[in-house]
């Protein structure tokens, strides 16, 4: 009996929530569509950058580590040109999709512009219909003119914090593998 009225007070949840969305995106135009995709979109990549980070770069390091010890270590043009390829081959994964999620960050707050004017040429359609004389639609239709610039500025910040960290997780990983590798090299030449 208790869990059909969680069930029940539960699915009310979703169906308030989902009229409530149903109803922003309704009064924000159909910009907000694009942002919320595009902010999708950036969000699966965050994550998959964070997956990344904790679960692929640490074996790859440690293949990375594992291949320079079999490899040439006597200080030759080679065994330079052989680490160079492992730092540039580690390091291509750990910055793949990092410019991409900067630029979707920085697509989000020009999409919401993008909505406002829609939105503000919307007031003026609406202006020239009914004159000017009725201040509450044309204060109802600037209010939801601004909510696609809310929205993509939202969705950029959203990023903002994992996209700055996730870049300098890449560039510290990156140099304690070529410290590592560094170390490596000296102590078998020593």
């Amino acid at each position: 009996m208790d869990n059909a009225v969680s069930d029940g007070s539960t699915m009310t949840l979703f169906y308030d929530a989902w009229i409530t969305l149903r109803g922003f995106f309704e009064l924000g135009g159909p910009v907000l569509y694009a942002i919320f995709a595009v902010t999708v979109v950036m969000w699966s990549l965050i994550v998959e950058r964070l997956w990344y980070f904790s679960r692929v770069l640490p074996q790859e390091m440690h293949s990375a580590r594992l291949i320079w010890s079999t490899g040439p270590c006597d200080g030759s043009w080679f065994a330079s040109s052989v680490r160079r390829l492992i730092l540039s081959e580690v390091g291509l994964n750990a910055e793949r999709n990092l410019r991409f999620i900067q630029t979707l960050m920085q697509i989000l707050p020009l999409l919401g512009l993008l909505g406002t004017v829609w939105g503000m040429v919307q007031v003026f359609e609406t202006l020239t219909a009914f004159g000017t004389g009725n201040a509450g639609l044309m204060a109802s239709g600037v209010s939801q003119a601004t909510i696609p610039t809310m929205a993509g500025l939202v969705a950029a910040l959203s990023g903002l914090y994992f996209s700055v960290w996730l870049k300098q997780r890449a560039q510290r990983k990156m140099e304690e593998l070529e410290d590592g590798l560094r170390m490596q090299f000296e102590a078998d030449l020593g």
